[in-house]
Parts: C-alpha cells; sequence; structure tokens
C-alpha cells in the first residue's frame, strides 16, 4: 500500500464505520475531526514501520506531517466545514441514486410473500403500512408499527443496516426490542439479497405516512422490554436459510419460503411456556403440526392422513393457497386475510414448492381417523338420512347444516367445504370448529376464487350442549373417527370471544 496516500487518507477523515452485514455494502465517513493527538498517534506507527527506504522516508513523513499541524492552526475553518459540506453532499447523492426497478418489483413481490401489509395496515380503510392494528397476544394488546418511510413516525430514517435488524434480529432503530408479535425469529433466516429488495421496495414505492400508531402498554412485567434480550438468546437461532444440498431446488424454494417470508410457523407450531415457536425447521416433529392462535387452531400441514396433508395432493395445497377452495376444503378465520393479501400473487412456481416441501413432512401422530371404506359406513349413512336413528345432534344437522354441507357430508366444490374426510373436522383440537359455528366466517376473497360464501354463527341459537352435539355428530359420520366435543370446551371458547376487544 502506498505509505503517503494511507496517510493522506488518514489526515481527512479519522473515524470510518463500516456496515458488516451485507455484500457489497459500502463505507459511511461520520466526520472529520482533526487532532495533533491523531498525527502523533501515527508518528508512533511510522517508527515501526520497516521498509527498504528505511529511516530515510519515515524521517521525510514526519517532517511534512508537523508542517502540515502547524500550518492547519491558521487555516480558514470555514474552508474547512465547506469540505465537510461537500463531503455530505456527496454522500446524500449517492443515496439518493434511483433504486434498480427490478430491485424494487422484486421487493413488492417479497412483502407479498410476507403478509407485511396484514399485521402493518389497521384496517380496509387506512393507508397500507401505517400500523396501529392491535394484536391480541396473551400478554395484552400489541399495536403494530408505522413501515412507511415517513422520517417521523416511520422508518423513513432507517439505513440498510436498521432496517435488517429490524426484520431480522428484533431491534428498533432506536435500540429497543421488538416484541415477537413481529415474527422475527422467521424472518431471520431472509437472504442479504432478499433484505436489500425489501428496502429498495420500502424506501421507494411505498408512500409515506404521518401517523403515530397507539401506544403498547403491556402489564408489568412484559412492558420491559429488556427482558427480550433473554428470550431471544433463549429461543432465536440467528441464522440464514440455507439450501440442502441432498434436497432439489423445488424443495429447498418452497423451504425458503415456508420457513422465512411465509413464517407459516408463527401461527401453525405449536409454542412453549415462554411463547416460543417449538421448531422452526422440518427437523423437529412439532414443526407445522398446528397450534391454537387466537381461539382458532391454525391447522396441521404435516402428513398425517386424517387432520393433516396426508391425504392431499400437491395442487390440492396450491389451489387452497391461490384460490381459498383445494381438496374439498375451504379457509376461514385469519388464513383468509393470508390468502386474500398474500398468496393469492405468488407466482405457481413458488405455489407449487410450498406445496412440493410441505408434502415432504412426514406425519407428527394422530388419535382421529378417516375410514370412507368401513363395512357398516353404508348402513349408518342410511339410518340418518331417514331418521331411522336419532343420534344426538343429527337433527340439528339435517336442520341447519345439511342445505349447504349435504346430508352425506359431501359439500358443494368450490362453495361450500366437504366435511366427510374434512382434515379440520378430525383435528385433534376442535377450537376452530367450535368458534366456527358459535361466529361463522367468510371464505377466502380473491382474485379468481369463486364467489366468497358466508358459514353463520349460532352463537344465539344453539346451546353449548347443542353445539357439543351437533360438532360430535359431524367428527363421528361419514367415516370420519375423532372425539367428541365437550360442553366444557364450547363454554371456555364462548366465554374467551366474549373477553375479546
Amino acid at each position: 500500500m502506498d505509505l503517503m496516500a494511507a496517510i493522506w487518507t488518514q489526515t481527512a477523515c479519522s473515524e470510518r464505520e463500516h456496515y458488516q452485514g451485507e455484500r457489497g455494502s459500502k463505507p459511511v465517513f461520520n466526520k472529520i475531526k482533526p487532532d495533533v493527538e491523531f498525527y502523533l498517534h501515527y508518528c508512533d506507527t511510522i517508527q515501526h514501520l520497516r521498509s527498504f527506504a528505511g529511516y530515510t522516508v519515515q524521517f521525510m513523513v514526519l517532517i511534512i506531517m508537523l508542517l502540515k499541524v502547524a500550518l492547519r492552526k491558521i487555516l480558514n475553518r470555514t474552508a474547512l466545514k465547506a469540505v465537510t459540506a461537500g463531503a455530505a453532499l456527496l454522500s446524500g447523492l449517492a443515496a439518493a441514486q434511483p433504486a434498480d426497478p427490478e430491485e424494487v418489483t422484486r421487493g413488492a413481490y417479497l412483502a407479498r410473500a410476507g403478509d407485511c401489509v396484514a399485521c402493518h395496515t389497521a384496517g380496509p380503510d387506512s393507508p397500507q403500512f401505517a400500523g396501529g392494528l392491535p394484536l391480541d397476544s396473551p400478554f395484552g394488546i400489541i399495536y403494530s408499527s408505522n413501515i412507511t418511510p415517513d422520517p417521523q413516525t416511520g422508518i423513513g430514517k432507517y439505513t440498510l443496516n436498521d432496517f435488517s435488524r429490524a426484520v431480522r434480529d428484533g431491534i428498533a432503530k432506536d435500540g429497543s426490542r421488538l416484541y415477537p408479535a413481529m415474527p422475527y425469529p422467521s424472518f431471520t433466516a431472509i437472504t442479504d439479497a432478499d433484505i436489500r429488495a425489501l428496502y429498495a421496495y420500502f424506501m421507494n414505492k411505498v408512500e409515506p405516512v404521518s401517523y403515530n400508531p397507539p401506544e403498547t402498554k403491556l402489564p408489568f412485567p412484559f412492558n420491559i422490554r429488556l427482558s427480550l434480550v433473554f428470550w431471544d438468546f433463549a429461543f432465536v437461532k440467528h441464522e440464514r436459510f440455507k439450501p440442502h444440498d441432498d434436497s432439489d431446488a423445488q424443495w429447498n424454494r418452497g423451504a425458503y419460503l415456508v420457513q422465512s417470508l411465509g413464517h407459516c410457523g408463527a401461527c401453525h407450531t405449536p409454542r412453549g411456556l415462554a411463547f416460543q415457536e417449538k421448531a422452526y425447521t422440518e427437523s423437529s416433529p412439532v414443526y407445522l403440526s398446528g397450534a391454537l392462535v387466537d381461539n382458532w387452531f391454525s391447522a396441521n400441514l404435516r402428513g398425517d392422513s386424517a387432520s393433516g396433508l396426508g391425504r392431499w395432493s400437491e395442487a390440492d395445497i396450491a389451489a387452497l393457497l391461490e384460490t381459498g377452495h383445494g381438496a374439498q376444503a375451504a379457509t376461514f378465520g385469519s388464513m383468509t386475510d393470508v390468502i386474500k393479501n398474500s398468496t393469492q400473487y405468488l407466482h405457481k412456481d413458488d405455489l407449487n414448492a410450498i406445496a412440493h416441501y410441505l408434502k415432504t413432512l412426514p406425519p407428527h401422530g394422530e388419535k382421529s381417523a378417516y375410514r370412507p371404506d368401513a363395512p357398516a359406513l353404508d348402513r349408518e349413512l342410511a339410518a340418518i338420512v331417514s331418521g331411522e336413528v336419532e343420534l344426538p345432534g343429527a337433527g340439528l344437522f339435517q336442520s341447519f347444516c345439511a342445505k349447504c354441507h349435504k346430508i352425506t357430508g359431501s359439500g358443494e366444490p368450490g362453495k361450500y367445504p366437504k366435511l366427510a374426510g374434512n382434515s379440520i373436522v378430525l383435528s385433534e383440537n376442535p377450537a376452530s370448529l367450535i368458534r366456527l359455528l358459535l361466529k361463522g366466517s367468510l371464505t377466502a376473497e380473491t382474485n379468481s376464487s369463486p364467489e366468497v360464501q358466508k358459514m353463520p354463527g349460532f352463537a344465539e341459537k344453539f346451546s353449548d350442549r347443542q353445539i357439543a352435539d351437533v360438532l360430535s355428530f359431524i367428527r363421528k359420520s361419514w367415516g370420519n373417527s375423532a372425539s367428541p366435543v365437550t360442553d366444557r370446551e364450547v363454554t371456555l371458547l364462548r366465554q374467551a370471544l366474549k373477553k375479546k376487544p
């Protein structure tokens, strides 16, 4: 290295910080700070240099540096400020260079895949990404933040490094910890290239909105964000996704989308006592095995034949993610928003990759079963249709459910889900069935799906015993074999729904 060039460079800028997290990142010059001690420090350094020029070159450099110190004292400080301002201007101009349009477009697609709009938009009439949506957690209400590029209330002052730390490490620009309602434990697997694309999109395409969302005020001790440092240390693996060499490209793409941007485990993986996801990859048998979230039971996505995706084809899974209907089933609850805002916009290749990956997950283990070829099935079905045998709940089903779902439990493809062999019907946890019957739901609204259908709620019509009876009837008919629903399960969920804000 040229010795004189090194000395002049250090003289012009004594403090330099490098962003270490991204490839190809550029140094950021903070300020110019001349100081006599600076030169003395480098004098000491020079005394240890060994080159063929030896002490002659060192003596010449020392004289030059001392002269510069003396002359610096009589230089016009205005000139120095002008140099500083010029450097800042050049830095600003570099930052203001237009982003690569292709990268911005890709970032928009990735934001769709991550379903950022769902949590960071307060409602259908609210500005996108401005935050303020109340998220119901076991510890209280958490309000989503403003992630528009507004410099005062949003992320407008975030650097790429700041953005990466927030998304992948759960740390805001001011150093405060984000509650893991923001699924950064999954987002930590996002690649550097995708983080850059997301940053380019949010900074260049999203409209800035000046809005301060309501402040999150959790009760003690959950309001102490410093404790999240220990939670993070104990439960989050800060690792980027690494493709598996023994799997094909489609499997790796599906695994990446499911584990990172899709953050599927945030809802579909059971949580531990500290509200942590029990697993983040397929290496654990509980990963994506179903979980209770906001009084819904998110489906088991593993290969279990009755309650999972064992009988689903890859085409069924891809269709459900695109249209909200697949394998004669239909989405409901919060999953309809995921499809409406996110998965319906994914490329066919990505939908197929997700389906391919999910179909490789082995069964978790289940107690329920589906036996459509059971010897007594035809006789039982005939008895139900004729009314010869009045089973508990059968009368209610015929009066209120059979019009859409049919007395045979076959439903109507593309409109009303089939109940015979339905994996949600056969779930170990009947919470979703109970909530559907109490409050009802809508099917997903998509660009290509059939007309939105409404499942009415029966909380005012049916008692807890009646709801338990009709659901137990459904879970035991048409070859279905799952545990009965109890009155107490209905009572507890009804009470929980009344407590929701």
